[in-house]
């Protein structure tokens, strides 16, 4: 297997793939995937309007469908790539779970686990932002620029 393939930006690329089904079914279109070894293990996108439930998100979404695939509730040795930063409730979430790696696209300047001046997550999870940002971002724009019509 060619790992030289999957990059971060692949991964992202997949994310939002479930972002885009999120739009598909009018949710906020964010999405995510739970990466280990180098392989899917968990794909989600937001279901808040879908199972109304406000704690339907992406994260929380592919949190448990990981969980569920590794037979932990631990995402060691796991990586999250999702399109939008985490909430506060997410972020929390990511601490729990001790995910190993986190990798998000677009900031969120209003919701965004960052603005949070306490540290949210687990102190050995890595983080890299701004992946794929602009397509992330692009997509979230166009949603609510039809939300607003």
């Amino acid at each position: 297997m060619d790992t030289a393939i999957f990059s971060d930006e692949y991964f992202m690329k997949q994310a939002l793939i479930e972002a885009q089904k999120a739009k598909e079914k009018d949710e906020v279109p964010v999405g995510a995937v739970v990466v280990a070894d180098n392989l899917i293990i968990a794909r989600a996108h937001n279901l808040t309007e879908t199972l109304n439930d406000v704690t339907a998100h992406a994260e929380m979404q592919v949190i448990t469908a990981a969980t569920n695939t590794l037979g932990s509730k631990y995402l060691i040795d796991c990586s999250m790539y999702i399109t939008l930063e985490p909430c506060v409730m997410c972020a929390g979430a990511l601490f729990w779970a001790q995910l190993s790696k986190l990798v998000y696209g677009a900031n969120d300047p209003k919701r965004g686990y960052t603005l949070n001046p306490v540290p949210l997550l687990h102190p050995r999870t890595e983080v890299i932002k701004g992946i794929l940002a602009n397509e992330s971002e692009i997509l979230l724009k166009e949603f609510f620029m039809k939300k607003r019509i």
